[in-house]
C-alpha cells in the first residue's frame, strides 16, 4: 500500500491511535533524529515518529543508549519536530533523567515537552517506573511505556536478548504492561518478546501495543530509521527488516565525488558562476595597483 498523501493527512492523536487499536488498523512507528528523517518519515504517512535514545548509537557514535544525554535529546527531538507535521512525536527520556523520583521524572518531562514541542514522552520498564510514569500522566504529559528488552537497563537483564521466554517471565511482562496501563501510559512498546507470549498479552491491554521484535499480533510495529534504510553499519537485530541498502549508495556516491576531485573532473564549467570580461579585465588592473606585501 501507497503512503496516504500529505495533503490530506490530519494530525494523529492519541484518539486517533486508540481508534486505529479499536479498528485493527496497525499502527506504524519509525525512529528520526534530524530534520530530513522527519521529512521523510512524514512525507512516507508514518503515525509516530519516536526520538529515540538509539540515536546515541546511531548518530552520536556511543556505544550503548546510557551515555546520551538530556541535552542531547532535547536538540534531537527539536529538529525532528521542525520536520514533522501529521505524525505524534514521542521523545525518549535518557536514562538517569527520570528514574530518581516522581519530581525529577516531570521535570524532565515537562523541560522536554516545553523545551521541543513534542507531544509525549516515552520511558522503559515497570516497577518504579510506573509510579514515574503515573506522576508524569498526573501533570499533564502523555506517556508511552517499553517493557521487554529494555535498553536503558539491558546490563541488569542479561544483555540484549528476548525477554520472556518462560511462563514466569511472561507473566511478569503481562503484569508489567498492565500496571503502565493504569498508570495512565497511552500506549506500550514490547521489544525482543516472543511472539507466542506478545500474542496472548496484547489483547489483555486496552491500549495500543507497538511491538519491535514481538511479532505480527500487535497492534503496530517500530523500527530504527537507520536499520531499515540500511544507514548504520552495525550488526542489526534478529528482527530487523532491511529495506534499502542507502549506506553502499552513500560510500558509492562520496567515493566517486572524491575521485572526481582529484582528477580534476570536478567542477566542471557549469557548476561555476561568471562575470563580464569587461569586470574580470578590471579587477586584474585594480590587483595590479595593490602595493607589494614586504614581509621581514
Amino acid at each position: 500500500m501507497s503512503a496516504r498523501p500529505e495533503a490530506s493527512r490530519s494530525k494523529v492523536s492519541l484518539a486517533s491511535l486508540a481508534r486505529q487499536k479499536e479498528r485493527g488498523e496497525p499502527i506504524v512507528m519509525v525512529t528520526a533524529y534530524d530534520y530530513p528523517s522527519a521529512q521523510i518519515a512524514d512525507a512516507a504517512g508514518v503515525d509516530i515518529v519516536l526520538v529515540g535514545d538509539s540515536g546515541a548509537m546511531t548518530v552520536l557514535g556511543y556505544d550503548s543508549t546510557v551515555p546520551i544525554t538530556v541535552e542531547e535529546m532535547l536538540v534531537l527531538t527539536s529538529a525532528v519536530r521542525r520536520g514533522l507535521t501529521a505524525p505524534l512525536l514521542v521523545a525518549d527520556l535518557p536514562f538517569g533523567s527520570y528514574e530518581l523520583s516522581d519530581e525529577q521524572a516531570v521535570a524532565t518531562a515537562q523541560r522536554f515537552v516545553k523545551t521541543t514541542g513534542c507531544d509525549a514522552v516515552k520511558v522503559e520498564r515497570g516497577g518504579t517506573t510506573v509510579d514515574r510514569a503515573r506522576a508524569i500522566v498526573a501533570a499533564g504529559i502523555p506517556v508511552m511505556g517499553h517493557v521487554g528488552l529494555t535498553p536503558q537497563t539491558a546490563v541488569s537483564i542479561g544483555g540484549y536478548r528476548s525477554q520472556g521466554r518462560t511462563a514466569e517471565a511472561g507473566l511478569e511482562l503481562a503484569r508489567s504492561a498492565l500496571a503502565l496501563q493504569n498508570a495512565g501510559c497511552f500506549a506500550l512498546v514490547f521489544e525482543a518478546i516472543p511472539s507466542d507470549v506478545a500474542d496472548l498479552i496484547t489483547p489483555t491491554l486496552d491500549i495500543p501495543v507497538i511491538g519491535i521484535g514481538a511479532g505480527p499480533g500487535t497492534d503496530g510495529q517500530v523500527l530504527v530509521f537507520h536499520d531499515l534504510l540500511g544507514i548504520w553499519d552495525g550488526q542489526p537485530a534478529r528482527f530487523v527488516k532491511r529495506y534499502a541498502d542507502l549506506r553502499s549508495d552513500m560510500v558509492a556516491g562520496v567515493s566517486a565525488y572524491a575521485a572526481d576531485v582529484r582528477s580534476h573532473a570536478y567542477p566542471a564549467p557549469e557548476h561555476g558562476y561568471s562575470t563580464t570580461p569587461d569586470e574580470v579585465a578590471r579587477l586584474r588592473e585594480l590587483l595590479g595597483d595593490q602595493p607589494t606585501t614586504v614581509t621581514e
